[in-house]
């Protein structure tokens, strides 16, 4: 017995598959795709709080200061200690010498480690030589603690630890 495409019927009760019907299925699912894509892009693009470097020559610039301040840093043989609390953070700073730090500039911040948008810049206000105290709400978590000290302008001292607040 030969078969003949003409015996084919379409099942009963159904369409027959046309290629109308596999060009409508092929490009509604490819705009179902697209939709999604655009959407979770969007999403993630304008949530993202993260870090990120905007020019990696700069960076490299950067880098190099960075460099150079901290050899100088090392140099001063500051010893600076640092107590956060939930409610306030306390800065004492002594040279190399062991006296107090006198006439430099204190400023202090709470680094989120993953959203920027979380930072908290304290106000740190000097009570003695060598002797500083800052008061503020500060969330529980980890966060990186950075201290920098300067004089007219120029940075003297950065200290940068990761803290856990209770």
């Amino acid at each position: 017995m030969a078969f003949h495409a003409t015996d084919l019927t379409p099942p009963p009760g159904g369409r027959p598959l046309t290629g109308r019907t596999v060009l409508a299925c092929f490009l509604g699912f490819f705009a179902i795709v697209f939709a999604a894509n655009f959407f979770l892009v969007r999403a993630a693009v304008t949530s993202f709080g993260g870090v990120e470097t905007e020019s990696s020559y700069k960076a490299g610039l950067d880098f190099r200061r960075e460099s150079e301040a901290a050899a100088a840093q090392a140099q001063r043989h500051w010893q600076v200690d640092a107590h956060v609390e939930p409610t306030r953070l306390v800065v004492s700073g002594r040279d190399d010498h062991g006296l107090p730090l006198s006439g430099v500039d204190l400023t202090a911040e709470l680094h989120h480690p993953t959203n920027r948008r979380l930072d908290i810049v304290l106000q740190p206000h000097e009570i003695s030589d060598g002797l500083w105290n800052a008061r503020g709400e500060i969330p529980p978590g980890q966060w990186e603690l950075v201290i920098d000290f300067s004089r007219d302008g120029e940075r003297l001292y950065r200290s940068m630890n990761r803290v856990i607040v209770k």
